[in-house]
């Protein structure tokens, strides 16, 4: 993660460097936070580095634009604070939707495509009743569990993360859905614009799907399958993994079970995943009744952390050596209370 100067937004030259450099053949994301930390700048890696022209940001940016949609860059106010503090942080995403949706207590819903109609009518009631208790849902825009999950949830608030383009839909038979989020929800995508999904795009996309959330809840997921890895990704990244159960003897439970043997939270309804985390409140409940959250150790650290001076909440995760979701629970609360402020650059201070 870059240790340097975080806001791009109030600086625009380094915003678009960051835009070129991350556009760039051979820069991942890993490679881009090197760089910066190498360099110190994006400015300075982009004098130094064969980048991409600003001609190519600026066609892309205006294909964006056509599709009501914008460039979110790390720096930026509106980039998802729950995935700023990852060490592969995507760079730059695009984002067409409802950019305070990453904000709020955010879930994932994984599982198979080619899901049994019980299980995507689990996921359905899953992602509504999440939704109704408060919390975004989101996933990979696939088919079968994910489709399920992002209709059940477009009422109530829902997060896209596509594999490709943010204007390639994939598989076809979402188009309808895709529009619906891009409309209703989020959609979010770090390929380049236009770029068609590629296998390798898949594992990207669900570290992004994992990162956005404080929990992935899978269903119906078979031994190596792709809800696999965005199970372990959120197990990397400090997130709790919880599974719905199956019939030994049905193979779309191979990996769900495993995940159970292996440590994962059993669940059966919404309740059990809001007794881990509990009930996001509105802004009007706080005011009525504050947010206590100075009795627990992990929470009492992030808030002795914070001060008048505005401070990065990556720099809070590495500080405090506590998961993100956490900071990102402590910050909500404190904000529900109307004693934190938010900075550009994803940086708060107490007020």
């Amino acid at each position: 993660m870059f240790d340097g100067p975080y806001t791009s937004e109030a600086d625009p030259a380094e915003r678009r460097a960051r835009l070129r450099l991350a556009r760039s053949p051979r820069i991942g994301p890993v490679k881009f936070h090197e760089a910066l930390q190498h360099f110190g700048s994006a400015r300075r890696a982009c004098r130094d580095l064969t980048v991409v022209p600003e001609s190519e940001i600026a066609r892309e940016e205006q294909a964006l634009a056509k599709l009501g949609g914008r460039f979110l860059v790390m720096g930026d106010a509106e980039y998802p604070a729950a995935l700023a503090a990852l060490p592969d942080a995507p760079p730059v995403l695009s984002a067409i939707g409802d950019l305070g949706l990453p904000a709020r207590p955010t879930l994932a819903i994984v599982g198979a495509r080619e899901a049994s109609l019980a299980g995507r009518h689990f996921a359905a009631d899953l992602a509504a009743s999440l939704g109704r208790a408060g919390f975004a849902i989101a996933s990979g825009l696939a088919r079968g569990i994910d489709a399920a999950a992002h209709e059940a949830a477009l009422d109530t608030g829902t997060i896209a993360v596509l594999a490709g383009g943010i204007d390639q839909v994939y598989p076809l038979q979402n188009e309808a859905l895709h529009r619906a989020i891009a409309d209703r929800g989020l959609l979010l995508a770090e390929t380049p614009f236009g770029a068609p999904p590629i296998a390798r795009s898949f594992p990207r996309r669900n570290r992004i799907v994992s990162g956005l959330s404080a929990g992935v809840i899978v269903i119906e997921a078979a031994e190596r399958s792709g809800s696999l890895i965005t199970a372990e990704r959120a197990l990397e990244q400090g997130r709790e993994v919880f599974v719905v159960p199956g019939s030994p003897m049905d193979p779309r439970y191979g990996g769900s079970n495993s995940l159970i043997r292996d440590g994962a939270i059993l669940i059966r309804d919404a309740n059990d995943i809001i007794g881990v985390f509990g009930k996001p409140q509105s802004r009007s409940q706080a005011v009525e009744k504050p947010v206590q959250i100075s009795h627990h150790t992990e929470a009492a650290t992030v808030l002795a952390a914070l001060g008048a001076v505005p401070t990065a909440v990556d720099e809070l995760v590495r500080r405090c050596q506590v998961s993100a979701a956490t900071v990102a629970e402590v910050l909500l609360a404190l904000e529900l209370e109307g004693r934190l402020e938010r900075h550009r650059g994803n940086r708060v201070s107490l007020i």
